[in-house]
């Protein structure tokens, strides 16, 4: 095996049998995220960014761990993304779409030996979620669904005041994780803006700009900072490994 190798699809085919046969428990960790506009001022792939950060970092904090290794899979980039279809670039597949990949990949994983796989998501549209889930029960599959009120009330304030779509929460990840891909100078300028983004989905509402999200953000990107997104990364990074170890211990 590869030393410090975290990204499964590094591996050559018999690394790939040595992993399986090793006395290390091997754990595949999915990230999903989405193509959507975020606001003025993140990027479009902000989604994927997070959960791509989220698992590369618990994957090299698992590198010296005796009994568990994890391994990043190749991301799945798209989600459902009807909520931003009334803005410039997002890209969506639908809800059954989803199902059907994110279901497949992990059986066949399950074929192929691996046991452990995590499904680890940032972009909490209702339909995408509820696929994920899905997925996640039909195919015996770990799922780290920060929509759970347990695991989000160990995230920010904006997060768990539910507007956190490119706010000071996912715009301070990127910060620390992708700068470069962050317009600061224009985040800078953005006013506040509060939207309960959960009330207004039980309300009915089904697009940004019903939801009074003119430019596809809420909460405050003003106030991000790469401090603030370093600390919510070891946040998401612990739970994350909380929960691989549960699945190699239960």
């Amino acid at each position: 095996m590869t030393p410090g190798a975290i990204h499964f699809a590094e591996l050559t085919s018999p690394q790939v049998g040595e992993l399986l046969a090793g006395d290390r428990v091997p754990v595949l960790l999915l990230p999903v995220g989405a193509v959507e506009p975020h606001g003025p001022h993140a990027p479009l792939a902000t989604d994927s960014i997070i959960s791509m950060a989220v698992s590369e970092r618990a994957a090299h904090a698992l590198q010296s761990d005796g009994s568990a290794r994890a391994l990043v899979l190749p991301p799945i980039h798209y989600g459902v993304t009807r909520y931003s279809a009334a803005f410039p670039g997002a890209v969506g597949i639908s809800a059954d779409t989803l199902h059907s990949l994110v279901g497949d990949l992990c059986s066949t994983l399950h074929d192929g030996g691996f046991r452990h796989r995590v499904i680890v998501n940032s972009h909490f549209e209702p339909e995408h979620v509820a696929a994920l889930r899905t997925a996640a029960t039909e195919s015996q599959s770990a799922f780290l669904d920060l929509t759970r009120r347990r695991l989000a009330e160990r995230l920010t304030d904006e997060f768990r005041g539910g507007a956190a779509h490119a706010g000071r929460y996912e715009t301070s990840i990127v910060l620390a994780d992708r700068p470069a891909l962050v317009d600061s100078e224009r985040m800078r300028a953005l006013p506040e803006m509060f939207v309960d983004m959960p009330a207004a989905v039980a309300a009915g509402k089904t697009d940004f700009i019903a939801m009074g999200m003119r430019d596809a953000y809420c909460g405050d990107p003003a106030q991000s900072t790469a401090a603030e997104g370093e600390s919510t990364l070891a946040t998401l990074t612990g739970m994350l490994i909380e929960l691989i170890r549960e699945q190699i211990n239960g």
